[in-house]
């Protein structure tokens, strides 16, 4: 056993459901014999189920800066609330000139997004959503700034135990305990 992940490389890779490529780009650098080329590409990976991470590689070749970027996307992985397959609420997320706002939507909406915010939503397994992309739309850019803003969420849950209330003292609203199916009828 020990020798076959030794021989397989993908033998310890983490599986994701869901690995797309958001973005390549060749770079040239001028020196004096001519231009060196080189790549970068943003990977984003995610499980459907709310965990969600980017990453973004640079090689001479374009599979190595793929891979290198799926590992780090595997490396920053971190969690995203999710209400009844959209988000607890709205928010915008920054980075650089480009910013994105993430507003929850009703149930059968769909992923209303451009292309980098989508790969992100859909892989971190949100249904239903409204954005809107402003400023720069430089894909890399667009992804950061999608993440910084599934990053600021929080439910109720977890403002109320971060301030150490209750979710009634923070609502102002009695609990209603949920009855079970069968109480109901």
């Amino acid at each position: 056993m020990e020798r076959n992940k030794r021989n397989n490389p993908r033998a310890n890779e983490p599986l994701f459901a869901v690995e797309k490529i958001v973005d390549t780009n060749r770079v040239a650098k001028v020196v004096k014999g001519g231009r060196n080329f080189s790549f970068n590409a943003t990977v984003v990976v995610g499980d459907k189920q709310g965990k969600v991470g980017v990453g973004i590689g640079k090689a001479n070749e374009i599979v190595d800066a793929i891979r290198k970027a799926k590992e780090r996307a595997g490396n920053s992985l971190f969690n995203v609330p999710i209400v009844k397959g959209t988000i607890p609420h709205e928010i915008i997320g920054r980075f650089g000139a480009s910013k994105i706002m993430l507003r929850p939507a009703s149930p059968g909406t769909g992923i209303i997004a451009g292309g980098p915010a989508r790969a992100i939503l859909e892989a971190v397994g949100i249904e239903s959503i409204l954005t809107k992309s402003q400023g720069s739309n430089t894909p890399t850019n667009v992804v950061k700034a999608t993440v910084n803003g599934l990053k600021q969420l929080r439910t109720i849950a977890m403002v109320a135990k971060l301030r150490g209330k209750t979710i009634a003292e923070l609502t102002g609203k009695e609990e209603t305990p949920v009855k079970p199916q069968e109480e109901a009828k």
